[in-house]
């Protein structure tokens, strides 16, 4: 709720919530004529705010999932008056927090607030993206002073004037005195009748530096504004983080990211020049993941190459052998798009151990090719027979595997659905790939083979040219 909200307003922001909560366990009723809802809590954190968790029964025993419910009780509670933050939250992101997470830093406070709500506003545009939010904390009404040019001539300072008021209003501590085990502070300040409106601060007086005294009202001027609750600062500097909470099902946060980082924030940064942007909180953990996963992707092709080419004994056979890396990898979004799954964290794992899966075909195919090859076969013989003997050795292989990992896709249970988008990236892909094996591999072996020999053929006519004598003997 607002700074300076009552307990009575929470406890009445907090029974509409609990109500909408009974009211969505009575609708939603279990196949065994029991609620969704398992269990309440409520929490209470001051006198301003509070939370409510909702125990649902487990995700097999219900037809809608806890994003729906999610949906449904936010529409239930719609706007709650005189709330200042209200946030409906049904799921777990990396590194936690919200899923979507951006920091602007800088040094005009006014530049900082209005490139907030510029982005705000932008983020608002997305479908799937909502409870918006910044932690921009206004606090309560408050008095501020300003100090005259007339009060510097006579020496004054903002400092030395707040100091005055400070001990008129609030009070200056004169002594202690000692009760017991108590200790009393004795405070020196203006009776309660000359200390309760704003015209009893205009009528106080100033004491200058030089022990005269001048009315309040030719040294300051007052203003009634509006204060911080809170105020964040990165690297000395005013920050505001602008949050915001996705539904995976329409849109992604990777997405989203990416489009206001490249589209969106060079735009409002150039507005606002005092104004510095980064990622924060899940986004950022999400960017750090990206860049730490395109390391081992890099490191787990150069450690395939290296295993491959040790036993080949060639440099271009490995490149063959992984060119079906890329096909497995589209194997796999192609999968995750027919089971209405979006691409996670947990499908980037499954597409790097895929890797070192969708190889294992072509390896086999080259392997059976160099072994006819050495026996005295032609490469075109050798080619085509790999793709006939082979073929149901490889078919079987990858529909193992795929069926080994079938059942996973269809399971309902909460555990399962964060091996799921993994599986899918392993299983599809490792389809995908098999047809394309069984197609690419041949071809691109003959292609190897051709130009093989073309550098033999252009080596031979080198060595004839600087041998005249040889050239001479065959001719």
């Amino acid at each position: 709720m607002q700074d300076g909200s009552s307990v009575t307003e929470r406890n009445a922001a907090l029974e509409i919530i609990m109500q909408s909560a009974i009211e969505l366990g009575e609708e939603n009723i279990q196949v065994d004529g029991k609620s969704i809802v398992l269990h309440s809590m409520l929490f209470t954190n001051g006198d301003t705010s509070g939370s409510f968790v909702l125990e649902l029964t487990k995700p097999e025993e219900r037809e809608i999932t806890s994003f729906e419910v999610e949906k449904i009780w936010r529409e239930k509670v719609g706007e709650l008056a005189g709330a200042k933050e209200l946030r409906f939250f049904a799921g777990a992101n990396a590194g936690g927090g919200a899923a979507l997470q951006f920091q602007l830093v800088g040094t005009n406070s006014n530049e900082l607030d209005a490139a907030a709500r510029a982005l705000e506003s932008k983020l608002a545009e997305y479908d799937g993206v909502f409870d918006i939010r910044n932690s921009f904390s206004s606090g309560t009404q408050e008095i501020q002073l300003n100090i005259k040019p007339e009060a510097e001539v006579l020496g004054l300072t903002l400092t030395n004037l707040g100091r005055q008021v400070r001990q008129a209003f609030y009070g200056e501590e004169a002594q202690r005195i000692q009760r017991d085990r108590d200790e009393l502070k004795v405070m020196v300040r203006y009776p309660k009748a000359e200390r309760r409106s704003i015209s009893d601060l205009e009528n106080m007086w100033i004491r200058t530096p030089n022990g005269e005294e001048v009315p309040f009202y030719q040294v300051a001027d007052v203003k009634i504004g509006t204060g911080f609750s809170s105020i964040t600062r990165v690297n000395q500097k005013r920050s505001i983080t602008i949050s915001a909470d996705i539904d995976p099902v329409v849109v992604e946060s990777r997405k989203v990211t990416a489009e206001m980082n490249t589209e969106v924030v060079p735009g409002i940064l150039a507005q606002y020049p005092t104004v510095t942007y980064g990622n924060d909180g899940a986004s950022k953990d999400l960017e750090d993941f990206l860049t730490q996963l395109k390391w081992a992707f890099a490191a787990a092709l150069a450690m395939i190459y290296i295993l491959i080419a040790i036993p080949t004994r060639s440099y271009g056979q490995p490149l063959v052998i992984m060119s079906v890396i890329p096909f497995g990898m589209i194997g796999a979004i192609v999968g995750h798009f027919l089971l209405g799954k979006s691409i996670s964290m947990l499908s980037m794992y499954g597409i790097i151990a895929l890797t070192g899966v969708v190889v294992n075909d072509s390896l086999i195919m080259v392997d059976f090719i160099n072994k006819q090859r050495r026996a005295g076969i032609r490469a075109i013989d050798a080619v085509v027979q790999s793709g006939t003997k082979r073929f149901r050795a490889i078919l079987l292989t990858s529909l193992t595997t795929f069926f080994g990992v079938l059942p996973i896709y269809f399971e309902t249970s909460l555990q399962a659905q964060f091996v799921i988008p993994m599986a899918i990236s392993i299983g599809f892909g490792i389809m995908f790939a098999t047809v394309i094996t069984l197609f690419l591999i041949p071809s691109l072996y003959m292609i190897l083979e051709d130009i093989k020999g073309r550098f033999s053929r252009k080596k031979q006519s080198l060595s004839l040219d600087t041998n005249p004598l040889q050239a001479r003997d065959l001719s």
